[in-house]
C-alpha cells in the first residue's frame, strides 16, 4: 500500500473530527446570517465553552505558562540555598551542646555592630545555624541576617534576607510573583491564577461531555488518551487526559494563589473580615503597663518597630526562650524583643511542614511568665485553611513529597499549554484553494443559542464573580469588547 493511502483515512478521521467540534458554532453563525431566529439548548452552552476556552487558552496561556516555569524554579529553593549557601546555613553537630544565645548575640553583634537587633531564630535542626536578625535603615524592607554556630558561637557569615528567606530565594519569589516588575508586574500572575481554574473546569465539562460512544463511557477513555488516534485527535487526547490527572492540583494552585493576590485577595480579607476568619493576634501588651502618655498600652505581635530592641539584654534571649519551651513551643522559634517597656516579648514557631507548629506566647522577661498566648487549635477554620493552602502552595507542608508533587503540577501544565497550541497550529487549513497558518477560532454568536435559564441566572453570576475576582472580570469584559469590535469590522468589510 502506498504512504498515500495509508495516509488518508488518517486525515479524513481528523476532518470529520474538526467538523463535529465546530458544528455548533457553525450552525448559530449560518442561523444568524440567514436572519432565522436561533435553536436555544443546552448545545449552546457548550458551543460557548468551547469558544471560551479557545480565546481564553491563545490569550492567557503565555500567563500560565511563565508561571509553571518561574514556579517550577520556586520549588526546589530549600535544595538551591543549600547548594549556594550551605557553608553559612548548616554546621556540624558532633555531639556538642549549643552555647546559650547570648554568646551567640553577642559574637553576631561584635561581628556587625550596624543596626539593630531585630530577631532571633533558633536552629530548625540540629546541623543548622542560629539566624541573628538586624534591622538597617539602609535595608529597607530587607534585613541582614548574621549566621552562628550554635556549638561554638563562631560566626559563619551574613546575608541580606527578606523576611527570613535567602537573596537567591528571594530573587525566585519575586520572579514568581512579579517577574521583578513592583506592583504592575503581579498583574500577571493575578491573570494566570484567575483565569486558570476557569480554563480547567471549561476544559474537563468539554472533555467528560464529548461524545465518543463506548469510549466515552469507560474511565479509561477519560484517564488514558487514544493510542490509536492520530493527528490533532492524539495531540488533543494528550492535552485533556493530561489536564484531568492535575485538575484538582491546578485548581488548588488557583485558589492559593489568589488568596495573596493583590485585587482578589483584598476580596479574601474583606470575607475574612465578615466571618471573623483572621488568625488570632497576640496581645504584647505587659498586664498593667501605661503608655508613655499615659494610657493603657495595647501592643499586638507583628507591630514591633524594634525601638527597644538594640537595649535588649542578651541574656534576656535565653530566659525568655526557657519560658517559652516550657508553655510547650519546641522547635524552630523566633524571638522578638518589646518594642518599648510597656510590652511583652514575642516568642512564634516557624514549623510549617506538616503538623505545623504556629504556637506563639508573650513573655514578660523580668517575671519570667507568659503574658498572653495563641494556639494553633484556636485558629478558625478558615484561617488554618489559608495558612495550610499558602505553605501547600509554597511546598512547604509535605517536605520533599510536596516538592515533587507541584514540579509535577508545573511540568503538566506546560505541556497543555504546548500542545494546546499545537492543537491551534494542527487544525489550520491545508488544502490547495484554502490554507492559513493557524486553525481557524470557533465562530461568534453562540451566546444566542443559550437556554434561557442560563442567560437569566448566568449574567448576574459572572458579575458577582467578575466583582470577586476583578482582573478575571475586567479582562473578560476585554474579551468582549475585543469580540465585538471584531464582528463589527468583518460585517462591514462584508458590506462594502
Amino acid at each position: 500500500m502506498s504512504s498515500t493511502q495509508e495516509q488518508k483515512p488518517q486525515d479524513e478521521s481528523e476532518a470529520t473530527d474538526t467538523v463535529l467540534d465546530e458544528t455548533p458554532d457553525t450552525v448559530v453563525t449560518d442561523t444568524a446570517a440567514a436572519g432565522a431566529r436561533p435553536v436555544r439548548s443546552w448545545q449552546g452552552v457548550r458551543a460557548l465553552l468551547v469558544r471560551l476556552h479557545f480565546y481564553a487558552g491563545v490569550f492567557v496561556a503565555p500567563f500560565l505558562l511563565v508561571a509553571a516555569l518561574t514556579g517550577l524554579a520556586y520549588t526546589f529553593t530549600p535544595q538551591l540555598d543549600d547548594l549556594v549557601y550551605g557553608d553559612v546555613l548548616h554546621v556540624e553537630q558532633s555531639g556538642r551542646q549549643p552555647r546559650p544565645l547570648a554568646e551567640q548575640i553577642s559574637a553576631a553583634r561584635a561581628a556587625h555592630p550596624e543596626g539593630t537587633l531585630a530577631s532571633v531564630t533558633t536552629p530548625p535542626g540540629p546541623g543548622d545555624t542560629t539566624q541573628v536578625v538586624l534591622s538597617v535603615p539602609e535595608l529597607g524592607e530587607k534585613q541582614r541576617t548574621v549566621f552562628v554556630d550554635p556549638y561554638t558561637a563562631e560566626v559563619k557569615g551574613e546575608l541580606t534576607t527578606w523576611w527570613g528567606s535567602t537573596p537567591l530565594t528571594t530573587w525566585l519569589d519575586d520572579l514568581h510573583r512579579n517577574l521583578h516588575l513592583g506592583e504592575t508586574g503581579r498583574l500577571y500572575s493575578e491573570v494566570a491564577a484567575s483565569w486558570l481554574w476557569v480554563l480547567v473546569a471549561g476544559g474537563l465539562v468539554l472533555w467528560l461531555g464529548r461524545a465518543r460512544g463506548q469510549r466515552a463511557r469507560s474511565a479509561r477513555g477519560v484517564l488514558l488518551p487514544d493510542r490509536s488516534a492520530r493527528g490533532v485527535r492524539r495531540t488533543r487526547g494528550r492535552h485533556a487526559v493530561t489536564g484531568v490527572w492535575i485538575a484538582l492540583g491546578l485548581l488548588f494552585l488557583s485558589a492559593t494563589g489568589l488568596t495573596w493576590s493583590h485585587y482578589a485577595g483584598d476580596r479574601f480579607g474583606q470575607l475574612l473580615d465578615t466571618v471573623k476568619g483572621h488568625a488570632p493576634e497576640l496581645d504584647t501588651a505587659l498586664p498593667g503597663a501605661k503608655t508613655a502618655s499615659g494610657g493603657e498600652h495595647a501592643g499586638h505581635a507583628g507591630h514591633h518597630t524594634g525601638q527597644d530592641a538594640a537595649s535588649a539584654d542578651p541574656a534576656a534571649f535565653d530566659t525568655v526562650l526557657a519560658v517559652a519551651r516550657h508553655n510547650g513551643l519546641g522547635g524552630k522559634v523566633v524571638l522578638t524583643p518589646p518594642a518599648d517597656p510597656a510590652s511583652a516579648w514575642t516568642v512564634a514557631q516557624d514549623d510549617p511542614s506538616w503538623p505545623v507548629h504556629y504556637d506563639k506566647v508573650a513573655v514578660d522577661a523580668a517575671k519570667g511568665e507568659v503574658t498572653a498566648e495563641t494556639r494553633w487549635a484556636d485558629y478558625p477554620a478558615l484561617a488554618k485553611l489559608t495558612k495550610l493552602g499558602v505553605q501547600g502552595h509554597m511546598g512547604r507542608l509535605f517536605g520533599i513529597a510536596n516538592q515533587i508533587l507541584l514540579a509535577v503540577i508545573a511540568l503538566g501544565l506546560v505541556l497543555i499549554v504546548l500542545w494546546g497550541y499545537r492543537m491551534w497550529w494542527q487544525r489550520r487549513p491545508v488544502r490547495e484553494d484554502r490554507t492559513a497558518r493557524l486553525g481557524k477560532a470557533p465562530a461568534r454568536g453562540t451566546w444566542r443559542t443559550l437556554p434561557l435559564p442560563v442567560l437569566i441566572l448566568g449574567i448576574p453570576a459572572v458579575a458577582a464573580l467578575g466583582w470577586a475576582l476583578p482582573v478575571l472580570g475586567v479582562t473578560l469584559l476585554a474579551f468582549l469588547v475585543l469580540d465585538i469590535a471584531t464582528g463589527l469590522a468583518r460585517k462591514a468589510r462584508t458590506t462594502a
